[in-house]
C-alpha cells in the first residue's frame, strides 16, 4: 500500500476541487454530504500506518501451564560466582583468609566452618568487584576524617583497606609468633591473636586495627548468610542450620503455622535447591 502524507492529499484534493462545481458567484463548489479526498486519504493515511506498525511487531504469546509465569531474576539475574583461583587475594593473603574466617566462624559436627562455606571465596569476588572498586561512590579528594557514623571517608576502598589490613596483620602476627603466618599458628595461638587485635592490646602498623576486625567479622557473616550464588553458604549449610527456608515463592500455607520446622529444603535466588558447583 502507498502512503501519502497529509500535505500530499492536501495538494489531491485541491486539484479536485478545480474539477467541481461553480456556484453563482464564481467560486468553486463541493457538494454537501459528500465526502471530501482529503478525508479519504488522511483515512487511508492512518490506516495504512496502523497497518505498517502491526505488520513490523511480532507479538509472541506463551501457554503456561503446569509452572510459574516468571522466571527467578529473569530481569536482572546476578553473575553467579564461578569457584577457581583467587581472584583478589594473592596466595599467602588467601591461606590467611581462610583461617581467620574458621576462627570467627568455627566448624562443628553439624556444620562446616568459614573456610568450608566459602566464607573467604566470597570476600574475595567482592573485592575484587563493584565492591571492591567503590563503584557508584564519590572518590575524589578532598578525604576528612570524620566521624564513624559519616561512613567511609578514606581515598582507599574495601580492596585497598583489605590488602593494607592483611599486610599489617600478617606483619604483627609474625612478630609474636616466631615468624609463623597467622595461618600455621594452632587454634589457641590463633584465638588469643585476634583477641589481642579486637581489644586493641596489638596494634598494627598504619592499620587501625580494631576497624579492620569488626570488617572482617562482619563480612564473614555476610559470606556465611547469603545467597550461594555469591559463593558463600555452599550448599546452603547457613540457611539449614537456621531453617530459612530461602527464597522460595510465597508461604501462604505456612503464614499461621508457628512454630513448626518447614518440611522442604531452602531455596536460592536461581530457584534451585541445592547449591550447584559452576
Amino acid at each position: 500500500m502507498q502512503v501519502v502524507s497529509d500535505v500530499e492529499a492536501f495538494h489531491f484534493s485541491e486539484a479536485h476541487r478545480s474539477s467541481s462545481a461553480v456556484d453563482r458567484r464564481g467560486r468553486k463548489k463541493i457538494k454537501q454530504g459528500t465526502p471530501t479526498m482529503i478525508g479519504l486519504r488522511r483515512r487511508e493515511f492512518l490506516a495504512g500506518t496502523a497497518l505498517l506498525l502491526f505488520s513490523a511487531t511480532t507479538v509472541k504469546a506463551a501457554t503456561i501451564a503446569g509452572r510459574l509465569p516468571w522466571a527467578p531474576n529473569a530481569g536482572n539475574p546476578p553473575p553467579p560466582i564461578k569457584l577457581g583461583p583467587w581472584e583478589f587475594f594473592n596466595g599467602e593473603e588467601g591461606r590467611a583468609m581462610e583461617a581467620l574466617v574458621d576462627c570467627i566462624i568455627p566448624p562443628d559436627p553439624e556444620t562446616p566452618g568459614g573456610k568450608d562455606a566459602g566464607c573467604a571465596v566470597f570476600i574475595d569476588r567482592q573485592l575484587a568487584g563493584p565492591y571492591g572498586r567503590q563503584e557508584g561512590l564519590y572518590v575524589r579528594p578532598p578525604f576528612q576524617a570524620g566521624l564513624k557514623n559519616q561512613g567511609h571517608q578514606s581515598a582507599n576502598g574495601p580492596a585497598q583497606d583489605y590488602r593494607d589490613g592483611l599486610a599489617a596483620f600478617d606483619r604483627a602476627c609474625k612478630q609474636h609468633s616466631g615468624g609463623k603466618p597467622f595461618a600455621e599458628l594452632s587454634g589457641d595461638d590463633r584465638i588469643a591473636l585476634l583477641k589481642a587485635v579486637e581489644k586493641g592490646e596489638l596494634k598494627l602498623d598504619g592499620v587501625d586495627g580494631k576497624a579492620f576486625f569488626t570488617q572482617l567479622v562482619k563480612d564473614a557473616q555476610m559470606g556465611f548468610f547469603a545467597d550461594p550464588i555469591y559463593g558463600g553458604n555452599r550448599d546452603m549449610v547457613a540457611w539449614k542450620m537456621i531453617g530459612y527456608p530461602g527464597a522460595r515463592y510465597n508461604y501462604l500455607d505456612w503464614v499461621n503455622r508457628h512454630n513448626e520446622r518447614f518440611p522442604l529444603p531452602p531455596v536460592g535466588m536461581t530457584g534451585k535447591a541445592q547449591w550447584t558447583r559452576s
